[in-house]
């Protein structure tokens, strides 16, 4: 049973593990010129997986954490597009410098609103990748999407280039919460969009939905989970929305009277939660659902489930290479990011440099942490004996979450308990050796 007092504990700003060590701990000492002695020491066949930032929407949600700005005219999307062709082509450059063209084996476009592009800018962009990069026949091409501009005309250039994979920001279907967080969206907008994206091929879809939102309440979160259910996507996400106004100053738009308290939030994600194992979709690690033959069920059955900046994914290459501001770029020898902000990453790639500005370079222990981190990340323990971790040198931080239920340590396996599943993150974190609390720093375990 998960008592008031252990989220009283436990409920506290702890990373999400989408790397590991995390954003916070990168520094400057990574830049463009170790971003290319990383890229050029990668071996030839290792596939790669593409990331694409498109830092652009037509209105803010004033929810959103996400690296984006908001644009009147198309004309500064326009210039970024033709920047992201410079940067395809200086990457491919560094890579092809063998003779030999990398097989990418997925690509996913994110953002902001990648459907903000003009569908033959999106298209461009395609046949750049296709032209500098080997692409896989077997290719997850992945975007995700504001349903509220998704056009026709984006529609067939997605069609044309082979998009498999669409991923709709949803939130909530209550339009009390949709004006409180500045993005309405009806239903019906959403079910239409749904039945032109299975016309145009797509095989995945993913819904993504908040809890923790202004006015959001445990029944109006089943009924949203209930009509997210009916749109039959394969994979349905469950985020907590994170209320951080220092770092994102639109949140101030919030009225901080209106969110819900951490007992409130936990209960709105059990009651989501419920909603969606009961109609046959299991959970997935931290806050993902899928449906049965789902590759990601698959994958969590089967122990190949990883965990990268895009969450929980399937994919099967160790490289991940991130285009434009803010992209990071998860590589064998670490981690490099480019400048978060659109015109100093823009100058460095017009001035033909790439745009990498901090990261940090991986350990053998850090490679061993990352591992364990994401073995409980995706399947809730993990043998540290298979990595010659003692658990006696972190027993500190251990003991209280045995204490409290939250997971058992049987010989060298640690596994979560029903009761300490919420808490995945807080488990996760005793392996992290960088982690200093700090508020400022993390969103809420809960």
């Amino acid at each position: 049973m998960i008592t008031d007092h252990l989220i009283s504990v436990y409920d506290r700003p702890v990373p999400r593990y989408t790397s590991y060590p995390t954003a916070p701990h990168f520094h400057a000492g990574i830049d463009a010129k170790v971003m290319v002695d990383w890229l050029a020491g990668l071996p030839i066949d290792a596939p790669l997986s593409l990331y694409f930032h498109i830092p652009f929407c037509r209105k803010m949600c004033w929810y959103c954490g996400c690296n984006t700005q908001i644009v009147a005219r198309h004309q500064p999307i326009a210039d970024f597009s033709g920047m992201l062709l410079k940067e395809i082509a200086m990457v491919g450059d560094i890579l092809t410098a063998s003779g030999h063209r990398r097989q990418v084996t997925s690509v996913h476009f994110g953002g902001g609103t990648p459907n903000s592009l003009a569908p033959a800018e999106f298209e461009r962009i395609m046949a750049a990748v296709g032209h500098h990069f080997a692409l896989d026949a077997d290719l997850d091409l992945a975007i995700e999407l504001d349903p509220r501009t998704l056009d026709a005309e984006f529609l067939a250039a997605m069609r044309r280039t082979g998009v498999n994979r669409a991923s709709l920001g949803v939130q909530d279907f209550d339009p009390v919460v949709q004006a409180a967080v500045n993005r309405v969206q009806p239903f019906a907008l959403v079910e239409q969009c749904v039945a032109d994206l299975r016309g145009a091929g797509i095989r995945s879809l993913n819904l993504d939905l908040i809890y923790g939102l202004p006015f959001q309440s445990v029944s109006g979160l089943q009924r949203t989970a209930a009509q997210a259910v009916s749109l039959q996507p394969e994979r349905i996400a469950l985020f907590g929305y994170a209320h951080v106004p220092w770092m994102k100053p639109h949140q101030r738009l919030i009225d901080e009277q209106s969110l819900p308290d951490a007992y409130a939030r936990f209960r709105q994600f059990e009651a989501a939660s419920q909603a969606l194992t009961s109609a046959d979709y299991a959970r997935i690690g931290l806050d993902h659902f899928a449906k049965p033959g789902d590759s990601l069920r698959i994958a969590r059955d089967n122990r190949t489930l990883k965990r990268n900046f895009q969450g929980y994914t399937v994919d099967r290459a160790d490289t991940l290479i991130g285009f434009g501001p803010s992209a990071i770029s998860a590589l064998p020898q670490g981690y490099a990011q480019n400048a978060p902000d659109h015109t100093p990453w823009a100058r460095d790639v017009g001035e033909g440099r790439l745009a990498a500005v901090k990261g940090i370079a991986l350990s053998d222990e850090d490679r061993r942490r990352r591992a364990i981190i994401e073995q409980i990340m995706c399947f809730g323990r993990v043998d540290l004996a298979a990595f010659g971790f003692d658990p006696a040198t972190i027993m500190d931080a251990l003991t209280p979450l045995i204490e409290d239920g939250l997971c058992h340590l049987t010989g060298h396996e640690v596994t979560l308990t029903a009761r300490g599943l919420p808490f995945q993150r807080v488990v996760a974190a005793a392996f992290d050796a960088y982690l200093v609390p700090a508020a400022k720093r993390h969103s809420r375990a809960v």
